[in-house]
């Protein structure tokens, strides 16, 4: 893969296309099935948010190289409300009402960074970076 993957996210069927880009990048970068796993449903996870929440939004997938260590880093970006309360927002277990409290949360926990960046009225930016091992 050369340069950064854009998929933008504006219906379901735009999630799945998601995965299957991650899926791929993972697989050629090498990562071992359990971190493919965890990259894929993150990412999975993090587009239903932006599709459910936002109205829409893309996924932007780099593969990054730093050094001694390659990954896969993933932007996921909205022009929607944003989040009011990033801190509840990051609780496990809380959600919106819509959900179950997982999605936010769920992705820090499979990935290896994880930075969310919201400002209510503008939209939100979640970036998240699996590394290889």
């Amino acid at each position: 893969m050369t340069g950064p993957t854009d998929v933008p996210i504006v219906e379901n069927g735009d999630v799945v296309l998601v995965r299957q880009r991650v899926r791929e990048a993972a697989l050629d970068l090498g990562l071992s099935l359990v971190d493919q796993t965890k990259v894929v449903t993150a990412a999975s996870e993090l587009a239903r948010n932006a599709l459910v929440y936002a109205g829409g939004g893309r996924m932007r997938l780099h593969v990054v190289d730093e050094g001694r260590r390659r990954g896969i880093r993933l932007e996921f970006s909205d022009d929607g409300p944003g989040i009011p309360d990033i801190g509840k927002a990051l609780t496990e277990g809380w959600s919106s009402g819509r959900g179950l409290g997982l999605g936010l949360t769920g992705s820090r926990r499979l990935m290896d960074d994880f930075d969310l960046v919201s400002t209510p009225g503008k939209g939100t930016v979640v970036t998240v970076t699996k590394w290889a091992r």
